[in-house]
């Protein structure tokens, strides 16, 4: 049996970061382990006075407990990070427990259309991608990948734009980026992967819908995690990826006004078995 650990926050109410990473990758017949970086009663997406207990200090005492006891992991996985001293812990978990036979994964959870979140500043960016270059895998949206790379950020590119942000993304360290959120136009909606050792590109695109939702950035990251920690392929994790979000947005679509917190990935693990099984 295959084993992950997620390293990311938990909203005891809401739909991101561990309460969808856990069941998601859970559900792809993973065993999942985590550790949380802080405890939130719900998301700060459009939630206020929500109560918030920082962890950063449990997570040295977590990572020597599983030292001794000998753990190992196929996957190391990360997502939200909520400072410049979490990601420097996070570095050393990854010189512990990473190893020729496992991978790790960086979402650089940290900014989405055009803009930083609250509370995070360029050193901050600075910080994140040095870690992005202790990864196999980076998973930044456009935001965050021109951020990373000190460009101007555009919502639309085309193929060659995209291909050259790849590339980019490779002189951080990261041998294979994975780009969310990419649209060549407004009907397709989508990502792209760069395999540097094959100097191979990969796109798969689903439709583009109008309507912005929480947690779908997670979502993909922990589908892709799982993919490759069972095997698949660069091409097919990202395809995997692309399509369970897709159909969690759908599903969410009759109750967004209702669920405007998250998406109702739980309607669609059924089809996410079915995808693995594929």
């Amino acid at each position: 049996m295959k084993r992950a650990v997620t390293i990311q926050d938990i909203s005891c109410f809401g739909k991101c970061s561990l309460t969808v990473a856990l069941p998601i990758i859970s559900a792809m017949g993973i065993e999942t382990a985590v550790i949380p970086t802080a405890v939130l009663s719900t998301h700060t997406g459009g939630f206020s006075g929500y109560t918030f207990r920082d962890l950063t200090g449990d997570i040295p005492a977590v990572a020597e407990h599983w030292k001794n006891l000998g753990l190992k992991f196929d996957a190391l996985y990360t997502g939200y990070l909520g400072s410049i001293e979490q990601v420097n812990i996070v570095s050393d978990f990854f010189d512990t427990f990473g190893t020729d036979d496992n991978f790790i994964v960086v979402d650089p959870a940290m900014a989405d259309g055009g803009k930083l979140y609250a509370g995070f500043t360029d050193d901050f960016v600075k910080a994140m991608a040095g870690l992005c270059s202790k990864a196999d895998y980076i998973i930044p949206n456009i935001t965050e990948a021109s951020m990373l790379l000190g460009i101007p950020y555009s919502e639309i590119h085309d193929e060659k734009s995209v291909k050259e942000i790849l590339r980019r993304l490779t002189e951080l360290g990261c041998p294979t980026p994975v780009l969310t959120g990419v649209r060549f136009d407004d009907v397709h909606h989508g990502a792209a992967a760069y395999d540097s050792e094959r100097d191979e590109f990969s796109f798969y695109f689903r439709e583009h819908v109008k309507r912005t939702m929480h947690g779908t950035g997670d979502i993909f990251s922990s589908v892709f995690t799982g993919a490759v920690t069972l095997g698949k392929s660069l091409e097919q994790s990202v395809k995997m990826a692309v399509d369970y979000t897709a159909d969690c947005i759908h599903a969410t679509l009759p109750y967004a006004d209702e669920v405007w917190y998250g998406s109702c990935f739980e309607l669609c693990l059924d089809k996410l078995i079915k995808y693995v099984k594929e």
